[in-house]
């Protein structure tokens, strides 16, 4: 199955189709997902700067697309 979110997109892209991601945001220790440079800033951005593991990181976040 095709993953629905990939490290290209925008924190506030994903957050915006998929509202039950912020959680996961969240439990990664990214507090700031309703800050404006949050929004414009890519997963793989976000993860590289929050040391967080992006492969582990997309999958969590697009097991919270089925949910």
């Amino acid at each position: 199955m095709k993953a629905k979110i990939t490290k290209e997109m925008t924190i506030g892209e994903v957050i915006k189709k998929y509202p039950k991601t912020v959680f996961v945001f969240i439990d990664y220790g990214l507090h700031c997902v309703g800050c404006p440079i949050a929004l414009r800033e890519t997963i793989e951005e976000a993860a590289k700067l929050h040391q967080v593991d992006l492969k582990k990181f997309l999958v969590d976040l697009n097991k919270a697309t089925k949910k």
